[in-house]
Parts: C-alpha cells; sequence; structure tokens
C-alpha cells in the first residue's frame, strides 16, 4: 500500500460504478452507496474523467433522465447544488455516463459501441450490486449477487487500463459466528457447517430444476416466488448461512477469488450501513436497514416490543465513512503488484462498540423529546420498550396477545356472515409476518462476534498521511454513538423515512 494525494490520484481517472440492480423505479434506494460515492468524487475532484454507472435499463436515455431528475436533484446533491449552481448540469454531462445493461447478463448486457470503448478506458470498477432482501428468490439472489459477480469479473478482465477491481460484499458473509472474524478471503467450495464441499454449478442446477418443475406444474407466479424464496434459505442453512443474501453473496466472494487470476482484487466488508456522518451533511439516508424498523415504529407509537438481547453488540458504520474507505481503497492499492486478494471490514464492533440496548435507548430518549404528530395532529402515545429474548419468548408473546383475538374475531365472522373477515386477515398476516422477520433478523439480534478491522485500520493510517482535513475519514472511534443516534440518524430518519 502506498499513500498519495487522493484528490491527485482520482483526477483523470475514469471509474466504472456497478451497484443499480432493480428497475429506475426503485433507482434511489438502490443506489444509496453509489450516489453517496459519485457525488463525493464530483465535490472534491471535478476532473475525473468520466463515471460510468450501470443501470438496469430499456436505455441509456430513459436511464440518463431519471437519474437527472430523481438523483441529482434530491438533497444530497444540495451541498454540490449550492457550490456549482448553474454549472451542476454542465458537470453531471461530462462526467457521468448511464449505462444501460444488466449485472446477470453475459458482458453485463452492454451494446457492443459502447462496451469496446469502456474496454479501452475504465481504470478502476466499483462492483456494489446487490439484491440485499434477507429471503430473496433464490434464483433472483444467486443471478445477481453470485453470477453477477463473475459476470463484472469477466468484463473487468477484458479492460485493458485496468488497475483494480473493489468489489463491495457485506461483513455477514461469515455467518453466525462469534469470537473474533477475521478479515480473511473465503476458500472456494468453503462451507461455514463443517459439512460437504459447496459446489456452485449444483447449486445452479437445484435453481433450474426446481423452476423446470413448477414450469411443469403450471404453477401461478406467487408460488414460484414463495418456492423459490424458500429454497434459497433452505440452501442456504444446509451449508451454514443463516439466509439466502449472505450466502449468494459468500459464493460470489468465492467465485471472484478463484477465477480472478492475476487481477487486483480488494473486497470491502461493510456491516449495517446507516445514514451519513458528516458529508455531504449530516443524516442523509435512503431505506430502512435492520435497527430502523425498530426505530422508526417505536417513534410512530406502533411498536413497542423488540426481540434481542440487550447486550449483543450490534455492528453499525455511516454511509460516507463507507464511502471514504472505498475511495481510500482505490488510492492504497494503485501500484500494488500483489496479486493476492485483500479483505477490509468496514466496521466498529472491535473499536467503538455499541449494543442493541443501547440503539433502544436512544430511541426512547429521542421520541420521549420529539414526539411524532399523528394524521390528526396529536402527539403519539409511546409504550415501554418489551424485549424478548428467545423466538420462544416471541411465540408465547403472540400467543397471549394475538391468537386470542384472532380467535374472537374467527367466532364473530362465524356468526355475523365474515363480517370482521378483512380485520382478521389483517392481524393474521401481521402475526405472521412478525414472526417471519424475527426469524430473519434473529442471527443479527443475538450476534456474538467481532469484526477484525486490523487491515481497514492499516488503510485509515496510510490515508492519514495524505488526508490532513479529514476529508476521506472513516475512523470508527470518532463517532459518539449517543450523539450519532440522537443528534443524526434518527433525526434523518425522521426527515427522509417517515
Amino acid at each position: 500500500m502506498e499513500s498519495c494525494g487522493i484528490n491527485q490520484f482520482l483526477e483523470g481517472k475514469t471509474i466504472f460504478i456497478a451497484g443499480a440492480t432493480g428497475y429506475l423505479a426503485k433507482m434511489l434506494y438502490l443506489l444509496h452507496i453509489n450516489v453517496v460515492l459519485i457525488e463525493k468524487i464530483l465535490r472534491v475532484q471535478p476532473n475525473v474523467k468520466k463515471l460510468y454507472l450501470l443501470i438496469r435499463a430499456p436505455d441509456s436515455n430513459l436511464a440518463k433522465e431519471r437519474f437527472n431528475n430523481e438523483v441529482i436533484k434530491t438533497d444530497l446533491f444540495g451541498v454540490l447544488r449550492k457550490k456549482l449552481g448553474a454549472n451542476l448540469q454542465a458537470l453531471i454531462e461530462d462526467r457521468v455516463f448511464l449505462v444501460a445493461g444488466d449485472i446477470a447478463c453475459d458482458n453485463l448486457g452492454i451494446n457492443s459501441e459502447l462496451k469496446n470503448e469502456m474496454f479501452k478506458e475504465i481504470d478502476i470498477i466499483v462492483n456494489s450490486a446487490a439484491a440485499t432482501r434477507f429471503d430473496e428468490r433464490y434464483d433472483t439472489a444467486i443471478r445477481t449477487n453470485t453470477l453477477g459477480a463473475l459476470n463484472i469479473l469477466k468484463f473487468s478482465k477484458q479492460c485493458s487500463k485496468l488497475n483494480m477491481l473493489l468489489h463491495i460484499s457485506t461483513a455477514y458473509v461469515c455467518g453466525e459466528n462469534d469470537g473474533l472474524i477475521l478479515e480473511k478471503p473465503l476458500h472456494y467450495g468453503e462451507t461455514l457447517n463443517g459439512g460437504s464441499q459447496l459446489d456452485i454449478e449444483v447449486e445452479q442446477k437445484v435453481v433450474e430444476e426446481t423452476l423446470n418443475d413448477l414450469k411443469a406444474r403450471n404453477a401461478a407466479e406467487k408460488e414460484v416466488t414463495l418456492a423459490m424464496r424458500a429454497l434459497g434459505i433452505e440452501r442456504a442453512k444446509i451449508h451454514g448461512w443463516p439466509n439466502t443474501y449472505t450466502f449468494t453473496k459468500a459464493m460470489g466472494e468465492m467465485l471472484l477469488g478463484h477465477l480472478k487470476e492475476d487481477l487486483q482484487l480488494i473486497i470491502l466488508r461493510p456491516t449495517v450501513i446507516l445514514s451519513t456522518y458528516k458529508e455531504p451533511f449530516p443524516g442523509w439516508i435512503e431505506g430502512m436497514r435492520t435497527t430502523d424498523t425498530f426505530i422508526v415504529g417505536y417513534g410512530k407509537g406502533k411498536q413497542n416490543v423488540i426481540m434481542g438481547d440487550k447486550e449483543s453488540i450490534i455492528d453499525v458504520i455511516p454511509a460516507d465513512m463507507v464511502v471514504n474507505s472505498i475511495i481510500a481503497a482505490m488510492v492504497a492499492h494503485r501500484n500494488c503488484s500483489s496479486h493476492s486478494t485483500t479483505v477490509y471490514h468496514i466496521s466498529s464492533s472491535r473499536r467503538n462498540q455499541l449494543n442493541i440496548g443501547d440503539t433502544i435507548q436512544f430511541s426512547v430518549d429521542y421520541f420521549k423529546k420529539n414526539r411524532w404528530i399523528d394524521e390528526r395532529g396529536k402527539p403519539v402515545k409511546l409504550k415501554k420498550v418489551r424485549t424478548l429474548d428467545s423466538m420462544a419468548s416471541l411465540h408465547k408473546y403472540m400467543t397471549i396477545y394475538y391468537k386470542p383475538l384472532l380467535k374472537i374475531l374467527e367466532w364473530a365472522n362465524l356468526i355475523l356472515c365474515q363480517l370482521f373477515q378483512k380485520l382478521h386477515t389483517d392481524l393474521e398476516r401481521r402475526n405472521n409476518l412478525v414472526i417471519r422477520l424475527a426469524e430473519l433478523y434473529k442471527p443479527y439480534v443475538f450476534f456474538k462476534g467481532v469484526f477484525d478491522d486490523t487491515n481497514a485500520e492499516m488503510l485509515l493510517m496510510v490515508t492519514k498521511e495524505s488526508n490532513a482535513d479529514d476529508t476521506f475519514n472513516f475512523d470508527p472511534t470518532t463517532i459518539q454513538w449517543e450523539k450519532y443516534f440522537k443528534e443524526i440518524h434518527i433525526p434523518g430518519l425522521v426527515k427522509y423515512i417517515f
């Protein structure tokens, strides 16, 4: 690793960012980290040569139009708008190039003329494309998170100037391991439970055979979706992972490491990414993360029960720190001759621990002083928070508080000709949803691991040599968690999510 002026490094570079996996109706949410990255690069180094951004869209013109209207006009780009004024649009036109394609396709589905131009120009590729739903359809997740990573690798090998492939994964490819979790690559075919070797080709065949069977039975689309979601969880648990997302991301890492040959590969594994800490301003966020579901529900007076161990470590990191680490890794590895894979945990649990009990208390304190006003113009009533320490206690709670009401509604429907059928259906659906979400989140609300970030700490030390004003800070020890949640993150949720 070497240090150099970060702004100087970015000048004249062509960077390809693959990160939008969904259709444009969901553009902003899916580009959460990418738009922060784009804004940061344009703000600190407007003389970057080109930023290519892969978008799953019918054509580049539509992608460009939606990007300008739905991304550039958001608050996130407010600082840049104020700085550049009318010149911002010209900068976007000159530097940001929307590429219509699909990470699940060969050559990423990019048309030949543009693809050949990109092969000659690209210096760095950043791949953050992911299907992030924990129980995503297995076919969708394996196509995006696993085979998508392979397609990016194949594309990378055709780029004549390419300096590195920087792959954004997740720290939770470790599964439910406890203790100190090291920054080391996954080995091809390894499992987390010591079972038989994982064969990625077999996983593809399982998907194909299941889809063919569903098609032969003329299964409805909803049945196919439910079957593929169940299959993903089943296959993940067979090999030791808790959900489809982390399992397919792990397989993507394995393929990259196994087939990269002499390509320089850097894997960044962030933990749970929350709102921006400082840049371009504190508190910007799009979409809710694991911890935010409870915060939003509690603030609106709709939820006061949470499952989890108050002492469990919850590892979170602000979005702008993740982006700073991405740029720092680009610079530090610019002239690296090593062909080994470098892994960085972008995390907080080793050096600045936060537990679930802290986040609950921060939320209670904030909303006591800043009550949410309901649709009638009245402050919502907040209930005392109740923490359930196991799935058994959750099932007991649901039996006591939900099952009797469901039974009463069943009898009322029999007597009154289904008068309360909709209410019964809604309550039953809510009951099932709570149980399903609890099962999905269980590995994280009882998580006992600590993410080693020794490599990331070394990267930070190198970065500080050319970063005297902390423009690219990603040091988790600089975060005061109580201040961050009460003055930055929760107000950000209220503004952008509520």
